[in-house]
């Protein structure tokens, strides 16, 4: 425990050591006065990857929007520290913003969990409509409990299951097969429900599991699945995905109170305008991704109903129904 408050202090003191150089060598870091004040944003994922050109957009776009009295400094690749440590540094205001998977959010905050329920939309347009709805908006107005501040959702797409051996193109045929999930109780609560044996494992033992046969597939989206390799080893694919876990852009709540209400709602405006950018980008990779699985010889099996697959889970809203239950009504009411 001693050592990772030590870690973490040693963290922190590196962050602000780099936001310190930041504002200073772009003038005195007064937005009052005429100077520009320099913010940091940590990001995990590489230089081109659709959430850091979201990431990308939402500087570009605060920049415009209050004439240069702020920037912000991207750092992708997870060069100032991985997302769950993000999370601790923007609570301690020693990070201003960051890009988070919603999975290890669903630690600080648990409503977030609620958009990551399995078979919880039927479309793409229906997803969107509750994430940028009253509902989705009320979950990102939560984190201030948290000492955080939720601006926007980014696109991660839909989790699919993907086997080697053979397809699954139906519910029994996943019955019994060993597949890898997250380390977190809901993925293998999901994976259970349907008859699969959940096989929690580091992501980077997945590749070797699956070609020795330790275990039978997987699950993730079309860009993980090919950038992974797994898909040189898991040769079947099926759709549609039963899960979508947001991608979220969070701010520091210390940082946000020193922001004028004007100024707040211009870093809103411009969180909410840079989601367009990064669905553009996720939505070209994502065909990118898939055009190479499919041009490797992979077989992509689209099921036409998934009714069997809805009811199977059914098990999991029951066991989940205290912590989310409130919210899966309104989103059942929004649909």
């Amino acid at each position: 425990m001693k050592r990772k408050a030590l870690s973490l202090i040693v963290m922190s003191l590196f962050i602000l050591f780099l936001v310190a150089c930041s504002s200073n060598s772009s003038g005195d870091g007064d937005s009052s006065d005429g100077g520009t004040t320099t913010l940091t944003l940590a990001e995990d994922q590489p230089e081109d990857f659709p959430t850091t050109i979201g990431d990308k957009e939402f500087a570009r776009l605060v920049e415009e929007k209050t004439d240069g009295r702020y920037e912000i400094e991207v750092y992708p690749d997870g060069q100032l520290t991985d997302e769950k440590s993000s999370i601790e540094q923007l609570q301690l205001g020693s990070l201003d913003f960051a890009r988070v998977n919603g999975s290890p959010l669903t630690e600080f905050n648990d409503n977030i969990g609620a958009l990551s329920m399995p078979f919880l939309f039927e479309s793409e347009e229906e997803k969107w409509d509750v994430w940028e709805g009253e509902v989705g908006q009320e979950i990102l107005d939560s984190f201030t409990e948290d000492n955080l501040i939720g601006l926007a959702y980014y696109d991660n797409g839909e989790r699919f299951f993907y086997t080697a051996g053979e397809p699954v193109t139906t519910l029994e045929d996943i019955k019994g097969k060993k597949i890898r999930v997250q380390e977190s109780d809901l993925a293998i609560d999901i994976a259970e429900s349907l008859g699969a044996s959940a096989t929690p494992m580091s992501y980077d033992e997945v590749y070797s599991a699956i070609q020795t046969g330790v275990i039978d597939g997987a699950e993730n989206n079309f860009p993980s699945y090919q950038a992974s390799g797994h898909y040189e080893v898991a040769e079947y694919a099926s759709l549609p995905g039963y899960q979508d876990v947001p991608e979220v852009l969070l701010g520091s709540k210390q940082v946000w109170d020193d922001l004028s209400e004007e100024d707040q709602q211009l870093f809103k405006e411009a969180a909410e305008e840079s989601v367009d950018a990064q669905r553009e980008a996720w939505d070209e990779l994502v065909d990118k991704s898939r055009d190479e699985i499919e041009e490797n010889g992979n077989e992509i099996v689209e099921m036409d109903d998934i009714e069997e697959w809805r009811e199977a889970v059914q098990p999991v809203y029951d066991k989940y129904e205290d912590q989310y239950g409130e919210w899966l009504d309104r989103i059942q009411d929004e649909q």
